[in-house]
């Protein structure tokens, strides 16, 4: 059974993720107060601006009204540290950040040693243990994750019963514009998800479905269809069921059910060619580390592999057969990516990994860029990367 919301050719959240809105709202506005009374809003008072403002040279200025509070921090992936604030004479605490490089970060704060989330903010961050609220810093000109006025694909929720996990699961799938008035079978990029997100990610913060309409209008992408599973044993965690006990499957730390149910569901229920050169596999982070478990031990099913900031454990050991037929491997990939920034905790592994494939001589490419564990860096991964598919 699917679900598609549509807006403006796109989907919206599900109805999980706003029912999280709510209750971050309403949790905020027990700790403190972020507007004045008066008309308008609910109980006469005007809808309150969200906490910070994005100033015109690119510094973000966070402005929390807690009167009451004896210490505020605010944190997000715009700082590799808590942020402490000050109180003004209005009970308003505030700090302005550093100029920010055009992206979209997440913030959340710390009052009196409780985190909360800008309760005047839609744009909620969600996942599988936590939530903070987004911001964006605009650049020059529109950047690849932006909505622009090109033609949109459509995203759609899916439900299937893993029969790896015997678990009810939920799977969003983009498919490309003209897809609903075509008969053409496309190729598919089936896209992880890190440790503490779900399923939604891509498209809710990674704004993967933006990245590749824009893409595919400027002729830089192939149109393709994007399958995005949820990563971690049992029911996806959207569907609030209870996970079954965990699953014990040597040699693979994160197991999913990408080739077993996955595949088979999506290539059933979509126009999606079969064949293993129109088949990729990308990921992040614990995504990024199921890429690679999968991919190198299913090189007859993918040809091109796109790791992003991937967890990194035992590969001589773990992809041992990949690497001890080096000639076999390279026949069989079509493109292989590793991204890594520079300032990541897991870049050690990472370049010891690029350095293990140079001395087996398997074929990649190894691109370090700037910065942390982040999502500007993974939007940015995908963007350089799906240009790259299906040539």
């Amino acid at each position: 059974m699917a679900l598609t919301l549509r807006c403006l050719g796109h989907t919206i959240v599900p109805m999980r993720n706003l029912a999280l809105v709510v209750i971050s709202i309403g949790l905020g506005a027990q700790l403190f107060a972020q507007a004045p009374a008066g008309r308008g809003g609910r109980g006469g008072a005007p809808a309150a601006p969200p906490a910070y403002v994005v100033n015109p040279d690119r510094t973000v200025t966070f402005r929390l009204r807690a009167p009451d509070a004896t210490a505020v921090t605010v944190s997000g992936d715009f700082t590799q540290t808590p942020v402490p604030m000050t109180k003004g004479e209005d009970g308003a605490w505030s700090v302005t950040t550093t100029a920010l490089r055009p992206a979209i970060y997440d913030y959340s704060f710390s009052v009196n040693g409780v985190r909360t989330n800008d309760p005047s903010n839609p744009l909620i961050k969600s996942g599988d243990r936590s939530s903070s609220t987004m911001f964006e810093v605009k650049g020059d000109k529109p950047a690849p994750w932006d909505i622009q006025a090109v033609p949109h694909g459509t995203v759609r929720i899916d439900y299937y019963v893993s029969k790896k996990f015997d678990a009810p699961r939920m799977v969003w799938v983009y498919t490309p514009p003209g897809y609903e008035a075509s008969t053409a079978r496309y190729p598919a990029m089936y896209l992880l998800h890190g440790a503490g997100d779900t399923e939604a990610g891509w498209v809710t913060t990674g704004h993967a479905n933006l990245i590749l309409d824009n893409l595919i209008a400027e002729n830089k992408a192939k149109p393709m269809i994007v399958v995005m599973p949820y990563g971690r044993p049992g029911p996806s965690a959207t569907l609030g069921l209870a996970a079954p006990a965990p699953v014990a499957e040597p040699g693979v730390t994160f197991p999913n059910d990408v080739v077993e149910d996955v595949i088979p569901f999506a290539e059933k229920t979509y126009r999606i060619s079969p064949k293993a050169d129109d088949r990729a596999i990308a990921g992040l982070s614990m995504g990024g580390n199921q890429t690679l478990q999968v991919g190198l031990t299913h090189l007859d099913t993918f040809h091109y592999i796109g790791a992003f900031s991937p967890v990194v454990m035992n590969p001589e050991q773990v992809f041992k057969d990949a690497l001890a037929d080096p000639s076999g491997t390279n026949h069989k990939l079509k493109l292989f990516y590793i991204y890594i920034g520079k300032l990541d905790t897991l870049y050690a592994s990472n370049q010891a990994f690029h350095q293990v494939l140079d001395q087996r001589e398997i074929r990649h490419n190894y691109v370090e860029t700037e910065e942390w564990h982040v999502w500007r860096n993974w939007r940015d991964y995908l963007a350089d990367f799906a240009p790259r598919l299906f040539r």
